[in-house]
């Protein structure tokens, strides 16, 4: 019985790698609670963000950060970690077309934003697929804090959603898990940090599940 008990527990070991694009309130709070994840979880995770903590950053310096530290160094920070157990890999920079094949994740978070962020959004996707990752990502995170998220493949959503049409006019048509509140930049309503706390919760859960089948197809390769 010992014997199976121990094997059992070998397998519920960190394996593989996810990586997170974007470091911000979002990826931050996704970061801490991959840290934490306790029989199994990723062996390593890459952060990559060139965007510095400034003043704005409540939750950073809430957990200590100094403002005008790089996100991704703040991050590797916070893992106490033996580094054999859980390795933060930072990446102070922002992903282009240079640098893209920094990108080795088995699994790819992409919680950037700013801007439009759709173009690059595309290309890391597109990247992700063609290493054989898999992506998930955000289309409109807004909302007081009570609306429904959804999580779901973006063949499945409808063409109600801007963000996720921009998406498919970029090409990605399937296999790339898609978030949302429904509610955009347009519907005039705040980003929350309950809701953030939720959204990051659903993404983790969701990133450890493809990580899974992820190492058990690269087991069985």
């Amino acid at each position: 019985m010992e014997d199976e008990i121990q094997k059992m527990e070998d397998r519920q070991v960190p394996r593989g790698r996810i990586d997170l694009i974007g470091c911000g309130r979002l990826g931050l709070r996704i970061a801490i609670n991959l840290m934490q994840v306790h029989r199994g979880g990723p062996k390593t995770i890459g952060a990559f963000d060139g965007q510095k903590i400034d003043g704005g950053d409540v939750i950073f310096t809430l957990y200590g950060a100094e403002t005008g530290q790089y996100k991704p160094d703040f991050i590797k920070q916070l893992c106490t970690h033996d580094e054999e157990f859980r390795n933060i890999i930072s990446y102070p920079e922002f992903i282009d077309d240079e640098n893209i094949d920094l990108i080795e994740g088995d699994v790819v978070i992409i919680v950037i934003a700013g801007g439009n962020t759709i173009p690059t959004a595309s290309k890391i996707i597109k990247y992700a697929h063609e290493r054989g990752a898999k992506t998930i990502g955000t289309a409109g995170i807004f909302g007081f804090g009570n609306e429904d998220i959804e999580i779901k493949d973006i063949s499945e959503y409808d063409d109600n959603n801007p963000a996720v049409e921009e998406l498919r006019k970029e090409g990605i048509i399937k296999n790339h898990l898609v978030l949302t509140t429904n509610k955009l930049i347009r519907d005039n309503e705040p980003v929350t940090p309950y809701t953030l706390d939720e959204v990051a919760k659903i993404i983790t859960m969701n990133a450890l599940k493809l990580l899974r089948d992820q190492n058990e197809k690269n087991s069985n390769s």
